[in-house]
Protein backbone atom coordinates (compact mmCIF):
# COMPACT_ATOMS: atom_id res chain seq x y z
CA UNK A 1 0.00 0.00 0.00
CA UNK A 2 1.52 3.33 -1.31
CA UNK A 3 0.64 6.24 0.79
CA UNK A 4 1.66 9.96 0.81
CA UNK A 5 0.84 11.29 4.73
CA UNK A 6 0.88 9.28 7.86
CA UNK A 7 -2.55 10.58 8.25
CA UNK A 8 -3.39 8.51 5.71
CA UNK A 9 -3.00 5.19 7.67
CA UNK A 10 -5.79 6.07 10.65
CA UNK A 11 -8.02 3.86 10.76
CA UNK A 12 -8.93 0.27 9.73
CA UNK A 13 -6.67 -0.90 13.01
CA UNK A 14 -6.61 -5.22 13.12
CA UNK A 15 -9.46 -6.96 15.17
CA UNK A 16 -7.53 -9.61 17.61
CA UNK A 17 -9.16 -12.74 18.57
CA UNK A 18 -7.44 -13.49 22.05
CA UNK A 19 -6.17 -16.32 22.02
CA UNK A 20 -6.11 -17.16 25.64
CA UNK A 21 -8.31 -18.93 28.29
CA UNK A 22 -11.29 -17.27 28.68
CA UNK A 23 -14.18 -18.24 30.76
CA UNK A 24 -17.22 -20.40 29.25
CA UNK A 25 -15.34 -20.94 26.06
CA UNK A 26 -16.19 -17.27 25.21
CA UNK A 27 -14.39 -15.34 22.68
CA UNK A 28 -12.65 -11.75 23.65
CA UNK A 29 -11.73 -9.70 20.30
CA UNK A 30 -9.89 -6.60 20.51
CA UNK A 31 -9.49 -3.59 18.52
CA UNK A 32 -5.62 -2.64 17.83
CA UNK A 33 -5.47 0.81 18.32
CA UNK A 34 -1.95 0.85 18.60
CA UNK A 35 -1.73 0.33 14.81
CA UNK A 36 -2.46 4.14 14.11
CA UNK A 37 0.40 5.86 13.02
CA UNK A 38 0.24 8.31 15.96
CA UNK A 39 0.06 4.73 18.20
CA UNK A 40 -3.53 5.27 19.93
CA UNK A 41 -7.30 5.61 19.03
CA UNK A 42 -7.00 8.79 19.75
CA UNK A 43 -5.83 9.47 16.07
CA UNK A 44 -9.33 9.02 14.50
CA UNK A 45 -10.54 11.95 17.06
CA UNK A 46 -7.95 14.16 15.90
CA UNK A 47 -8.50 13.26 11.91
CA UNK A 48 -12.30 13.80 12.40
CA UNK A 49 -12.47 17.13 14.44
CA UNK A 50 -10.26 18.50 12.35
CA UNK A 51 -11.47 17.61 9.45
CA UNK A 52 -15.18 18.79 10.14
CA UNK A 53 -13.94 21.96 11.70
CA UNK A 54 -12.09 23.09 8.71
CA UNK A 55 -15.17 22.50 6.90
CA UNK A 56 -17.22 24.40 9.46
CA UNK A 57 -15.21 27.13 9.11
CA UNK A 58 -14.01 27.22 12.75
CA UNK A 59 -10.33 26.50 11.92
CA UNK A 60 -7.94 28.02 9.07
CA UNK A 61 -5.00 28.36 8.01
CA UNK A 62 -4.04 30.81 11.02
CA UNK A 63 -5.45 29.24 13.94
CA UNK A 64 -3.95 28.13 17.19
CA UNK A 65 -4.80 24.78 18.36
CA UNK A 66 -4.76 24.41 22.05
CA UNK A 67 -6.59 21.17 23.94
CA UNK A 68 -6.14 19.93 27.51
CA UNK A 69 -5.15 16.32 27.47
CA UNK A 70 -3.73 13.64 29.42
CA UNK A 71 -1.82 12.87 26.43
CA UNK A 72 -3.09 10.25 23.86
CA UNK A 73 -5.52 13.17 22.42
CA UNK A 74 -2.68 15.68 22.59
CA UNK A 75 -0.63 13.00 19.78
CA UNK A 76 -2.94 12.42 18.00
CA UNK A 77 -4.03 16.08 17.53
CA UNK A 78 -0.64 17.17 17.44
CA UNK A 79 -0.08 14.52 14.28
CA UNK A 80 -3.22 16.67 12.28
CA UNK A 81 -2.26 19.87 13.10
CA UNK A 82 1.23 18.91 11.39
CA UNK A 83 -0.20 18.14 8.41
CA UNK A 84 -2.54 21.20 8.43
CA UNK A 85 0.62 23.41 9.49
CA UNK A 86 -1.49 25.03 12.31
CA UNK A 87 0.61 25.55 15.82
CA UNK A 88 -0.55 23.35 18.87
CA UNK A 89 -0.27 24.45 22.40
CA UNK A 90 -1.41 21.11 24.81
CA UNK A 91 -1.91 21.69 28.62
CA UNK A 92 -1.08 18.51 30.10
CA UNK A 93 -0.81 17.42 33.82
CA UNK A 94 2.90 17.12 34.65
CA UNK A 95 2.86 14.00 36.13
CA UNK A 96 1.73 12.20 32.49
CA UNK A 97 3.55 9.69 30.55
CA UNK A 98 7.27 11.44 29.54
CA UNK A 99 6.81 8.86 26.59
CA UNK A 100 3.53 11.11 25.67
CA UNK A 101 4.80 14.09 25.82
CA UNK A 102 7.90 13.24 23.95
CA UNK A 103 6.35 12.50 20.79
CA UNK A 104 3.69 15.62 21.42
CA UNK A 105 7.29 17.97 21.27
CA UNK A 106 8.21 15.93 18.40
CA UNK A 107 5.44 16.47 16.27
CA UNK A 108 5.74 20.65 16.82
CA UNK A 109 3.32 21.59 19.73
CA UNK A 110 4.29 23.40 23.13
CA UNK A 111 3.61 21.88 26.11
CA UNK A 112 2.34 23.76 29.09
CA UNK A 113 2.36 22.03 32.54
CA UNK A 114 -0.73 22.45 35.06
CA UNK A 115 -0.12 20.65 38.72
CA UNK A 116 -0.66 17.19 39.13
CA UNK A 117 -3.44 17.60 41.54
CA UNK A 118 -4.84 20.01 39.79
CA UNK A 119 -6.03 16.40 37.47
CA UNK A 120 -7.37 17.38 34.06
CA UNK A 121 -9.88 19.90 35.48
CA UNK A 122 -6.96 22.33 36.19
CA UNK A 123 -5.70 21.26 32.38
CA UNK A 124 -9.39 22.36 31.08
CA UNK A 125 -9.14 25.79 33.01
CA UNK A 126 -5.22 26.74 31.83
CA UNK A 127 -6.30 25.65 28.20
CA UNK A 128 -9.31 28.20 28.87
CA UNK A 129 -7.12 31.19 29.95
CA UNK A 130 -4.60 30.34 27.14
CA UNK A 131 -7.49 30.54 24.61
CA UNK A 132 -8.38 34.34 25.69
CA UNK A 133 -5.07 35.11 25.08
CA UNK A 134 -5.07 34.21 21.14
CA UNK A 135 -6.86 36.45 18.36
CA UNK A 136 -7.14 32.98 16.52
CA UNK A 137 -7.33 30.20 19.05
CA UNK A 138 -9.86 26.77 18.50
CA UNK A 139 -10.09 24.46 21.88
CA UNK A 140 -11.54 21.21 20.81
CA UNK A 141 -12.53 20.35 24.13
CA UNK A 142 -12.50 16.91 23.68
CA UNK A 143 -14.38 16.66 26.74
CA UNK A 144 -17.47 18.12 25.49
CA UNK A 145 -17.41 18.31 21.73
CA UNK A 146 -20.13 16.22 19.71
CA UNK A 147 -17.59 15.28 17.33
CA UNK A 148 -15.77 12.92 19.79
CA UNK A 149 -18.58 10.43 19.64
CA UNK A 150 -19.53 11.06 16.51
CA UNK A 151 -15.68 9.86 15.12
CA UNK A 152 -16.36 6.63 16.62
CA UNK A 153 -19.93 5.92 16.04
CA UNK A 154 -18.60 6.27 12.44
CA UNK A 155 -15.50 4.50 12.24
CA UNK A 156 -14.06 2.37 14.97
CA UNK A 157 -17.73 0.60 15.46
CA UNK A 158 -18.50 0.09 12.12
CA UNK A 159 -15.09 -1.94 11.80
CA UNK A 160 -15.84 -3.82 14.32
CA UNK A 161 -18.76 -4.83 12.84
CA UNK A 162 -17.79 -5.67 9.38
CA UNK A 163 -14.75 -7.43 10.71
CA UNK A 164 -16.12 -9.58 12.93
CA UNK A 165 -19.61 -10.41 11.48
CA UNK A 166 -21.41 -12.37 14.64
CA UNK A 167 -23.23 -11.58 16.94
CA UNK A 168 -21.51 -9.79 19.96
CA UNK A 169 -22.67 -10.31 23.46
CA UNK A 170 -20.95 -7.63 25.10
CA UNK A 171 -18.75 -4.47 24.28
CA UNK A 172 -16.25 -3.49 27.11
CA UNK A 173 -14.28 -0.48 26.60
CA UNK A 174 -12.50 2.25 29.04
CA UNK A 175 -13.61 5.92 29.39
CA UNK A 176 -11.75 8.97 29.99
CA UNK A 177 -13.33 11.41 27.65
CA UNK A 178 -16.16 9.02 27.25
CA UNK A 179 -16.46 9.53 23.56
CA UNK A 180 -14.94 6.62 22.37
CA UNK A 181 -16.79 4.29 24.65
CA UNK A 182 -20.52 6.19 23.69
CA UNK A 183 -19.82 6.74 19.99
CA UNK A 184 -19.24 2.68 19.58
CA UNK A 185 -21.30 1.64 21.75
CA UNK A 186 -24.28 3.53 20.55
CA UNK A 187 -23.66 2.37 16.78
CA UNK A 188 -23.36 -1.35 18.02
CA UNK A 189 -26.19 -1.36 20.37
CA UNK A 190 -28.64 0.13 17.74
CA UNK A 191 -26.98 -2.95 15.74
CA UNK A 192 -28.07 -5.26 18.24
CA UNK A 193 -29.87 -3.99 21.08
CA UNK A 194 -29.18 -6.70 23.07
CA UNK A 195 -25.71 -6.43 23.36
CA UNK A 196 -24.44 -4.99 27.11
CA UNK A 197 -22.55 -2.19 26.53
CA UNK A 198 -19.79 -2.03 29.91
CA UNK A 199 -17.50 0.30 30.90
CA UNK A 200 -14.38 0.14 32.42
CA UNK A 201 -12.70 2.52 34.99
CA UNK A 202 -10.05 2.57 37.22
CA UNK A 203 -9.97 2.06 41.18
CA UNK A 204 -10.57 5.99 41.94
CA UNK A 205 -12.61 7.11 39.08
CA UNK A 206 -16.34 8.34 40.06
CA UNK A 207 -18.31 6.25 37.77
CA UNK A 208 -19.08 3.59 40.36
CA UNK A 209 -19.60 6.23 42.98
CA UNK A 210 -16.48 5.42 44.79
CA UNK A 211 -14.40 8.56 46.04
CA UNK A 212 -12.13 10.16 43.39
CA UNK A 213 -8.48 9.60 44.35
CA UNK A 214 -5.03 9.02 42.01
CA UNK A 215 -4.21 5.91 40.37
CA UNK A 216 -1.53 4.21 38.26
CA UNK A 217 -4.05 3.52 35.39
CA UNK A 218 -3.61 5.44 32.45
CA UNK A 219 -5.54 6.87 29.85
CA UNK A 220 -9.03 6.03 31.49
CA UNK A 221 -10.76 7.41 34.73
CA UNK A 222 -12.97 10.21 35.30
CA UNK A 223 -13.25 13.20 37.88
CA UNK A 224 -16.69 13.76 36.70
CA UNK A 225 -19.57 12.04 34.24
CA UNK A 226 -18.74 12.48 30.85
CA UNK A 227 -21.71 14.33 28.74
CA UNK A 228 -21.93 11.73 26.26
CA UNK A 229 -23.32 9.34 28.68
CA UNK A 230 -27.10 10.86 28.39
CA UNK A 231 -27.04 9.42 24.95
CA UNK A 232 -26.06 5.59 25.54
CA UNK A 233 -27.43 3.32 27.74
CA UNK A 234 -24.98 1.31 30.19
CA UNK A 235 -25.27 -1.73 31.56
CA UNK A 236 -22.30 -2.21 33.47
CA UNK A 237 -19.55 -0.17 35.38
CA UNK A 238 -16.55 -2.49 36.08
CA UNK A 239 -13.90 -0.70 38.26
CA UNK A 240 -10.44 -2.56 37.98
CA UNK A 241 -7.97 -1.84 40.50
CA UNK A 242 -4.44 -0.88 39.82
CA UNK A 243 -2.62 -4.27 41.18
CA UNK A 244 -5.69 -6.02 38.47
CA UNK A 245 -4.78 -3.69 35.46
CA UNK A 246 -0.98 -4.32 35.48
CA UNK A 247 -1.06 -8.02 35.99
CA UNK A 248 -2.82 -8.65 32.78
CA UNK A 249 -0.59 -5.77 31.06
CA UNK A 250 2.45 -8.03 32.00
CA UNK A 251 0.19 -11.28 30.96
CA UNK A 252 -0.87 -9.92 27.77
CA UNK A 253 3.23 -9.42 26.45
CA UNK A 254 4.05 -12.91 27.64
CA UNK A 255 1.92 -14.75 26.23
CA UNK A 256 -0.08 -13.14 23.50
CA UNK A 257 2.62 -10.46 21.89
CA UNK A 258 1.17 -8.16 22.70
CA UNK A 259 2.46 -4.37 24.44
CA UNK A 260 -0.40 -3.13 25.67
CA UNK A 261 -0.87 0.43 27.53
CA UNK A 262 -2.51 -0.02 31.35
CA UNK A 263 -6.03 1.18 29.79
CA UNK A 264 -6.18 -2.29 27.81
CA UNK A 265 -5.06 -3.98 30.52
CA UNK A 266 -7.94 -2.69 32.95
CA UNK A 267 -10.30 -3.40 29.73
CA UNK A 268 -9.05 -7.04 29.12
CA UNK A 269 -9.64 -7.82 33.29
CA UNK A 270 -13.20 -6.14 32.51
CA UNK A 271 -13.87 -8.61 29.42
CA UNK A 272 -12.90 -11.53 31.65
CA UNK A 273 -14.87 -10.58 34.16
CA UNK A 274 -18.03 -10.33 32.04
CA UNK A 275 -17.04 -13.94 30.25
CA UNK A 276 -17.82 -15.23 33.80
CA UNK A 277 -21.62 -13.34 33.75
CA UNK A 278 -22.07 -14.07 29.90
CA UNK A 279 -23.83 -17.03 28.42
CA UNK A 280 -21.01 -19.65 27.38
CA UNK A 281 -19.78 -19.41 23.96
CA UNK A 282 -20.13 -15.69 23.76
CA UNK A 283 -18.38 -12.93 21.59
CA UNK A 284 -17.25 -9.91 23.91
CA UNK A 285 -15.42 -6.89 21.73
CA UNK A 286 -12.84 -4.62 23.45
CA UNK A 287 -10.23 -1.98 22.90
CA UNK A 288 -6.96 -1.90 23.39
CA UNK A 289 -6.32 1.54 22.99
CA UNK A 290 -2.66 1.98 22.77
CA UNK A 291 0.65 0.40 23.49
CA UNK A 292 2.68 0.15 26.62
CA UNK A 293 5.74 1.04 25.11
CA UNK A 294 4.59 5.25 25.94
CA UNK A 295 4.83 3.86 29.62
CA UNK A 296 8.16 2.16 29.92
CA UNK A 297 9.45 5.27 32.40
CA UNK A 298 6.41 4.29 34.49
CA UNK A 299 8.05 1.11 34.28
CA UNK A 300 4.86 -0.87 33.30
CA UNK A 301 5.83 -4.47 33.23
CA UNK A 302 7.48 -4.13 37.48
Amino acid sequence: MLVKQATQLIGNTPLIDLQMEIPKQSHIYAKLEMYNPGGSIKDRLGKYLFEKAMKEGEINRHTTVIEPTAGNTGIGFALIAQAYQLPTILVVPENFSFEKQELMKALGAKIVHTASEDGIKGAIKKARELEKEQENAFVPMQFENEANPETYYHTLAPEIEEDLQAPIAAFVAGAGSGGSFAGSAKYLKEKNPHLKTVVTEPEGSILNGGPAHSHKTEGIGVEFMPPFFSEIPIDEIQTISDEETFFYVKKAAKELGLFIGSSSGAALAASLKMAEKLPPKSNIVTIFADSSERYLSKHIYQ
